[in-house]
């Protein structure tokens, strides 16, 4: 079912408020849906309210410390049990626990913005997404009297600093059986997205040479910029016999340069990404003699420093197909095309170690204003962007909501989970 073509994006323009086209027939209890519905509905301008305030106060990686404060102050008013600076100095933690044992249903609020351009992937939307999840169910728990546990987890530093990752080491995820989240970014009107994401593996590199006077005698130097200048060359080149699906970027950077003296140090930082986590090893392994060819020829000398691999998003299957069941009779589209399919994400790693659910979802955006741009950051605080970052809220509460209420169904998940390990994810 497309309410729009695939290939048109949602403008600021467009008439978001027309109703789309949906598929009959009735969700899995329509009871909890009803209290999901009412639970977020009732939280509409709170949640406004937190998400600008986030907005206006940008955090880059693992400095959310004026995030933190408000989230954790946000849910400690609504009846929830936080534990601050949990695990890392900005992460948190808020549970809610109603009666005895039950299921335990995991989510996941990011906090973090990006150097320079702010709330440029809608980390704000993400993180009162997290929190509406978790409000709806814990009414959906009060109010039908279900016993489970919901624990929404703050997470710091998306954006390179592989937050949750650090998280899930120190056992912060243990306890949940499964994990949702969701994403903001471009796409069809009234779409949520199941698509993937793409693994990514990060470099620095580091090159060692000797300075010399530039004009006098630059005979005597060995010139770490002119390495990392052949290096980024290097690998512009190889980048027509790489895969179109495969992306290699980075920057240069160093200290102390001056035009008078051949630079002694550089430094790059570069992202391999591919599709799959074995498609990114193998591009990794012909970047490499990129870097170090450079060295040779400059008689500089390399050091090359791998950082944390970071995971393709792999969608349980169950889960998302319980989502797409509940969007498409209730809210709108499910599509496989748009969503973060070209970027990376540290929930990758955590959908590689239990059943996760990670959606993206569509927010009217300018020709050239996609994520990681100042246009985005200024449609995340759209009301259009703030209303779809609570539709898919919904639709993931219900789902959740079955993890906690369907012994059968969560096994399914489970199960869909090792086949797709078994499968080599």
């Amino acid at each position: 079912m497309a309410i729009v073509q695939a290939d048109v994006l949602w403008r600021p323009e467009d008439d978001y408020k027309a109703k789309p086209t949906l598929e009959e027939g009735d969700v899995y209890r329509p009871d909890i849906l009803k209290v999901v519905e009412s639970a977020i509905e009732s939280l509409n301008g709170d949640l406004r309210e937190l998400s600008l305030d986030i907005h206006d106060h940008p955090e880059i990686k693992y400095e959310e410390r004026y995030a933190h404060d408000a989230y954790a102050s946000f849910l400690e008013k609504r009846g929830f049990e936080v534990t601050r600076h949990y695990l890392l100095e900005t992460a948190w933690v808020a549970t809610y626990t109603h009666g005895r044992g039950g299921r335990v249903l995991g989510v996941n609020s990011e906090m973090d913005a990006l150097p320079g351009v702010g709330h440029a992937c809608g980390h704000n939307l993400i993180g009162i997404a997290g929190v509406a999840v978790a409000y709806a169910a814990k009414a959906a728990m009060e109010q039908l009297n279900i016993d489970g546990k919901v624990i929404l987890l703050g997470t710091p530093a998306e954006e390179g600093g592989f937050g949750k990752v650090k998280l899930w080491e120190k056992g912060a995820y243990k306890e949940m059986d499964a994990c949702l989240m969701c994403h903001p970014g471009p796409g069809p009107l009234h779409s949520i997205s199941l698509s993937s994401c793409l693994a990514v593996i990060r470099l620095e590199v580091k090159y060692s040479g000797h300075t010399a006077h530039s004009a006098l005698s630059p005979w005597e130097g060995k010139n770490a910029l002119d390495a990392a200048v052949l290096a980024y060359t290097n690998i512009a080149l190889l980048r027509q016999q790489i895969k179109p699906t495969h992306r290699v970027h980075g920057i240069i950077e160093g200290n102390n340069w001056a035009v008078s003296v051949v630079p002694d140090n550089s430094k790059m930082y570069y992202y391999i990404r591919a599709p799959t986590t074995i498609e990114a090893e193998e591009t990794f392994k012909r970047v490499v003699p990129c870097f170090e060819a450079a060295a040779l020829a400059t008689g500089t000398k390399v050091e090359i420093t791998r950082g944390h691999t970071g995971n393709e998003l792999v969608q349980n299957t169950i889960l998302g197909n319980e989502l797409s069941d509940v969007v498409r009779k209730k809210y709108g589209v499910i599509d496989y095309e748009y969503g973060i399919s070209g970027a990376s994400t540290d929930f990758g790693n955590i959908s590689y170690l239990m059943p996760g659910l990670h959606p993206g979802f569509s927010i009217p955006t300018v020709p050239g204003g996609g994520n990681h741009t100042r246009a985005f950051a200024d449609s995340a605080r759209s009301q259009a962007a703030h209303d779809a970052s609570l539709t898919v809220s919904k639709a993931l509460a219900h789902v959740g909501m079955r993890v906690i209420t369907d012994g059968r169904f969560l096994q399914q998940v489970k199960d869909a989970f090792e086949e797709q390990k078994n499968n080599g994810m």
